[in-house]
This record gives structure tokens, sequence and C-alpha cells, in this order.
């Protein structure tokens, strides 16, 4: 894997939707693949950009038409069983529910309700969000919670726009299955990915 800083202009920046199509200008030839990146917005400016950290299993390639690679470094996981590590996260904790005022949908011969995505807002659900997204494979020890102002996004070419609530979780985590551990740092952890969130980024301690 590679990790790398993006410098991103503020045209692009400013909606989250164009800035996920920015990034997959620095994988020319990959435009029709599965997205194989994970990244958080570490700062936005109004009217300079955003600094942007990319992980990415393909090497980014920098070129006119792309996102400014600032700096870049391979990323090897050596993580071992009960190893203790700080993280940090940007996430998008939500629940699904039933709702009969969005319509149904047939499966199998059945009729459900259609679902939807709501977020959790309180502290003590976004705790037991993460603790249950990270149970298969570590061991929550401290952690630290801090919600985020609502990340607006329009897709000008479908006419929608929508919203998403994050929250930055830092803490301390003892990795209890390191096999899953590793595949899921590749994956990323919850919803919203082409939105920032997902990217689990890891120090020993």
């Amino acid at each position: 894997m590679y990790l790398s800083k993006i410098h991103i202009p503020w045209h692009q920046a400013q909606n989250p939707y164009q800035l996920h199509q920015a990034l997959w200008r620095l994988f020319p030839g990959f435009e029709d693949a599965d997205r194989e990146f994970l990244f958080r917005v570490e700062q936005l400016q109004k009217g300079i950009g955003a600094q942007v950290l990319l992980q990415s299993a393909i090497q980014p390639q920098s070129g006119e038409q792309s996102p400014a690679l600032l700096a870049q470094r391979e990323y090897i996981l050596n993580i071992q069983n009960d190893q203790r590590l700080r993280f940090r996260l940007r996430a998008n904790p939500i629940k699904t529910i039933k709702d009969s005022s969005k319509g149904t949908v047939e499966k199998k011969g059945k009729t459900f309700n259609k679902t939807v995505r709501v977020p959790l807002l309180h502290e003590e659900q976004q705790q037991a969000w993460l603790e249950r997204k990270l149970q298969a494979f570590a061991q929550l020890e401290t952690l630290i919670m801090q919600s985020e102002p609502i990340l607006y996004f329009r897709k000008a070419k479908e006419g929608r726009s929508g919203k998403i609530q994050t929250v930055m979780f830092d803490g301390v985590l003892t990795v209890t299955d390191v096999e899953a551990f590793n595949d899921q740092v590749i994956k990323g952890i919850g919803p919203a990915k082409a939105f920032g969130c997902g990217l689990l980024s890891l120090a020993r301690i």
C-alpha cells in the first residue's frame, strides 16, 4: 500500500463529490476499476483547497489534470496480535431503519418496506457503533469523540444533493485478530468512504 499527501485546489475541494472525482485522476487507466483507496481531508481552507491523506493499493501518479502529489511513501502493515496502537478514524456512524413512506421493494416474491440510513447523534450510540465495528479484531481501550459539522454534497449531473454527519474518533486499541485487522485497515470502516470516511490511521505506542 501507499500513503500519500495530496493537495486539491479549491474549485474541486469545495464539493465533496468533486473532491472524490479529483482523487480518481491520480489513478489513470483505473477509472472503471473498483475503488482501492481511502482518504481523509486533513485541512480545508476556503479559496485555497484541501490537504488530503490518501491510502491506496495502487501508487498514485500525478499529472497535469490530477491533484498535486506533495509526498508519498510505501506503507507496509507490520502488526502483531496483542499490539496496542493509537488510532484516528473519521466515520459516519449510522443505523438502518425501515421507512414505509419510501415505498416497498420486491425480493424473492416477498414485499418489504424500503430502508433508510439515519445518523447516530448521541455519544453513547456513536461509541457503541465503533465498538461493534472493531469487536471482531480489536479491543477499544480509550476513546475521544468529536462530532463534526454536517458535510453537504451535490451531484450536479443527477440534480440531487445530500448530507452526512461525521465523527472523528481518536483513541487506543489492542489488536486481537491481526489478519482480520489488516483486512479491515485495507477495506476501511463504515459507510461514506467516497466522502472521506473509513480511513483508519495507526501509530505505535
